[in-house]
């Protein structure tokens, strides 16, 4: 999801980009950007310390971020394979791997001043590859079909995604009762959401 922000972040060159995988000490920079991005009420203290602790399995951890001059300019947020269960927004009988070997890219989110740097692709190669060592075969994603330009469903696209199915309504349960503000809609979230699997080489 992305939605248009300015800040004072100059514009870097993708090797001024620094990748590490998310720890504890990156919280407070994830919630401001992703709330900032994707919409209040998006991502709270708790759910991100759940998310992160479903990032790991066998000692490896799948969550990443990106940091220029020290600041968090993007993240993905990635459940291992053992660590999620489908629900009714999956489409398992349509999925061409063993679902217990599928993990889950939860979220990615890039400032939008910083795209065009490679950040969300980078983040996407290193969930993959941690998420590969982890066991999974492939990776599932709920892509928002609302972003601008509908840039989020071809930059999953691009790098090898593919669709299963669409589910309208995805977010709306969220908006309702959890206290999620689209960035999009005036009132509940009607966009819809995109089911998109990668299958791993």
């Amino acid at each position: 999801m992305t939605k248009n922000h300015q800040n004072s972040v100059s514009t870097p060159s993708a090797k001024d980009i620094e990748y590490s995988p998310l720890a504890p000490e990156h919280f407070n920079g994830v919630l401001s950007l992703g709330n900032r991005i994707q919409g209040d009420g998006y991502l709270t203290h708790f759910t991100l310390e759940e998310m992160y602790h479903q990032g790991f399995h066998n000692g490896i951890n799948a969550s990443y971020v990106a940091m220029y001059k020290g600041e968090i300019v993007g993240f993905r947020l990635t459940y291992a394979h053992s660590q999620w269960q489908p629900d009714e927004w999956c489409s398992v009988k349509k999925w061409p791997v063993d679902p217990t070997r599928v993990c889950y890219f939860k979220c990615n989110t890039v400032d939008d001043h910083l795209q065009g740097c490679g950040i969300g692709s980078t983040l996407l190669a290193l969930a993959t590859e941690k998420t590969k060592q982890q066991g999974a075969l492939a990776g599932l994603a709920h892509i928002w079909l609302g972003s601008p330009g509908n840039s989020a469903f071809r930059y999953f696209s691009k790098n090898g995604g593919e669709l299963i199915a669409r589910h309208p309504g995805k977010w709306r349960y969220a908006s309702i009762h959890e206290g999620y503000d689209c960035p999009v809609c005036p009132g509940f979230c009607e966009c819809e959401g995109a089911e998109m699997m990668l299958v791993f080489p």
